[in-house]
């Protein structure tokens, strides 16, 4: 790993396709190489100055705005890795946004050892791309629909419409338990910690966020031994690890949930044929961004959660 100095202040003219985007995610994208911990010490000093003025790391830009770089150290691999061809299909497309298939296993975005998430191998795919950001999430385990905006004005928009509770954001799940109700409200709070050794987990509690999903039953095999049965989740919130707490919280836990859920039955699950959580994002459905004509994108249950469905089907059913 070299560093490669650049010695000269630059002055960059801010694009439409950064219109709205904070001042340290601008730099953090500028200036590809620079640890975060840098970045924030040079807009502390004063060094960055947008409009020749100093500016906060939450300043949001426009486009025309002028922003002074100060020199920086940038590391730079003398063999990069190549990154990964885009593993997830693409479902919808258009000039405002895109909708990508998540397999499980991948992640969204780099990091924490990660060296190519989604959006990596997006942009390594579409070099010629002028913005592709993320809308959502999906932890790496679930997989499905993926929104990704193409424009600014997009991403403002979708997000929010995620804040308005105005996306239709459905699920398929399979849990452990007789599952009766044909539909169940569950309004829990959500409380978020960490452990002493620095997890994320997630319990419900009086204390917690409001935390409301819609469960729907799609299919029950009541003489499966335990009995089983696949569900629907509509989200009306999204909250951290909100399906999994709530199933878990109510009795029925996810099959392959490693944190939250059985972890004898996922053992047990794993020898005949389900090796990962099975937590699908089966459908969103929201108004366009821009037009605000109805758009619905669906994700069909993958290979591997139909196969073992299919296994359900047996003598033993």
């Amino acid at each position: 790993m070299n560093e490669v100095r650049r010695d000269a202040v630059t002055l960059q003219d801010v694009g439409e396709e950064a219109e709205g985007q904070r001042l340290d995610n601008y730099l953090t994208r500028l200036l590809k190489g620079v640890p975060k911990s840098h970045i924030y010490r040079i807009l502390r000093s004063g060094e960055v100055r947008v409009n020749g003025g100093r500016a906060r790391p939450d300043t949001r830009l426009a486009a025309g705005d002028r922003v002074r770089v100060p020199p920086v150290r940038v590391a730079e691999r003398n063999d990069p890795a190549p990154a990964r061809p885009l593993a997830a299909r693409i479902l919808y497309e258009d000039d405002a946004l895109l909708a990508i298939d998540k397999p499980a296993g991948l992640a969204v975005h780099g990091g924490s050892g990660i060296a190519h998430g989604v959006i990596e191998q997006l942009r390594a795919a579409r070099p010629q791309a002028r913005f592709l950001e993320l809308v959502h999430r999906l932890d790496r385990d679930t997989s499905g629909v993926l929104l990704v905006a193409r424009k600014r004005s997009a991403l403002t928009a979708l997000h929010a419409a995620w804040r308005d509770g105005a996306v239709d954001k459905r699920y398929q799940v399979l849990v452990r338990g007789a599952w009766r109700d044909a539909m169940r409200r569950v309004d829990l709070p959500l409380h978020k910690l960490a452990t002493a050794d620095g997890e994320r987990r997630v319990r419900v509690d009086r204390a917690g966020q409001h935390a409301l999903t819609i469960f729907r039953r799609i299919r029950t095999w009541p003489r499966h031994a335990p009995p089983l049965a696949l569900l629907e989740a509509e989200l009306r919130t999204g909250r951290t690890h909100q399906i999994r707490v709530h199933l878990t919280h109510l009795g029925f836990p996810l099959a392959g949930d490693d944190k939250y859920g059985d972890f004898a039955w996922n053992r047990e699950l794993a020898k005949t044929g389900l090796k990962r959580m099975f937590l699908h994002a089966a459908t969103l459905a929201l108004a366009h961004p821009l037009t605000g004509a109805p758009l619905a994108i669906a994700s069909p249950l993958p290979d591997d959660l139909a196969r073992f469905v299919a296994t359900l089907d047996g003598p033993d059913a």
